[in-house]
């Protein structure tokens, strides 16, 4: 089972180091392999959110996410996106910027860095409001009772979470406004950028979660009249099978997702440029890095950890919330991706080991 739902991340793994050492020798393996740890030890919570989602599609919809899906994932975030980031910024045709970033490279990173904090509003902002729509729904199962229990009370007031996002939006691009007013003022209209980049981020989920929230809903009248056909048959002897999303409903979650995988993946790419301003090694390291995750989505819908390790979601929405909050301050503060991937896999293996004691007290009990 686990050879075969990684066997395409094996594969890819082998091509992309091998390319690397083709492009540029043995140091450019290194920076490669670098670059896949880094991406896979960052995008960990990005594959319990994911296969949290993924488990309600049906099976073509599942295959269409590590298919299509891939291709956005590794050449449309991993490659495209810090071109088209320089293109804009920089007012350059892609092609100039494809240009520029592979004859000057230092150019290009300059560009890039320039570009960060519209890069960190946007993806702080959208993952802000998948934390906070979590935090404020109550919810059967607890993992941190005494915080959850009054956050779940909270989020009966209509649109608090959009309300709150909204106010640190406010404070985080008035602060970078102040910030780049004592340096000269010559970055003073980054706290326009700051600002407008975070409403794109807060419209993008309201949208694209809305759309799939909407079509998820048409299905629950189906999803319950299932449930009890699914328990006739049981009755009688016959095995139900859970409802799947499928059309349209699958199509926005899939969108969704994949606009999910673009905000996880900005921190992967900015903190790439700590180690390279290669495009090409950065696209084969973070690709690599990209597939693993996938895969390690799949692994989980089909292992069914989710519903084994009921904290686990837990875990990775509190990562994303932090993940959120370095984006922001990275407007203004630089912040090592050490410090990013270590907070993620502190946050989910905790509530992996609370999840462990859980099912150990429930099987002494019965």
């Amino acid at each position: 089972m686990l050879v075969k739902t990684f066997r395409w991340a094996f594969a890819v793994t082998a091509l992309g180091l091998a390319a690397g050492v083709l492009y540029d020798g043995w140091t450019a393996l290194g920076i490669v392999a670098i670059l896949s740890v880094l991406e896979i030890s960052l995008s960990f919570d990005n594959a319990v959110i994911n296969a949290g989602i993924l488990k309600k599609m049906n099976a073509f919809w599942q295959k269409i996410f590590l298919t299509v899906g891939i291709v956005i994932a590794v050449f449309g975030m991993r490659l495209v996106f810090p071109v088209v980031i320089v293109a804009i910024s920089a007012r350059l045709s892609p092609w100039s910027a494809v240009h520029l970033a592979l004859t000057d490279k230092d150019r290009y990173q300059e560009l890039v860095t320039d570009a960060h904090p519209s890069i960190a509003a946007f993806g702080g902002m959208f993952l802000m409001m998948i934390f906070l729509d979590f935090v404020f729904e109550d919810r059967e199962i607890k993992w941190l009772g005494w915080l959850e229990r009054p956050l779940a009370r909270l989020g009966r007031i209509d649109m608090l979470s959009v309300c709150i996002a909204l106010i640190v939006l406010l404070v985080s691009a008035t602060t970078f406004g102040a910030h780049a007013h004592q340096h000269g003022g010559t970055h003073a209209d980054k706290a326009q950028t700051v600002l407008l980049a975070g409403v794109a981020g807060l419209i993008t989920y309201m949208v694209v979660g809305g759309l799939s929230g909407f079509f998820e809903q048409r299905l629950e009248d189906e999803e319950e009249r299932e449930q009890e056909a699914a328990q006739k048959a049981e009755r009688a002897g016959r095995p139900g099978s859970p409802v799947k999303l499928a059309g349209k409903a699958a199509f926005f979650m899939f969108l969704y997702l994949e606009v999910l995988d673009a905000s996880f993946s900005f921190d992967g790419v900015i903190g790439a440029f700590a180690i390279t301003n290669d495009i090409v090694l950065m696209a084969l390291g973070l690709g690599i890095g990209a597939m693993y995750v996938r895969s390690l989505t799949v692994y989980l819908v089909r292992q069914g950890t989710l519903d084994d390790y009921v904290y686990l979601e837990h875990g990775a929405h509190y990562a994303i919330g932090a993940l959120s909050l370095i984006l922001l301050v990275t407007i203004q503060y630089e912040i090592n991706e050490i410090v990013t991937g270590l907070v993620g896999v502190v946050l989910i293996g905790a509530s992996f080991w609370s999840s462990v004691r859980r099912n150990r007290a429930l099987r002494d009990a019965s």
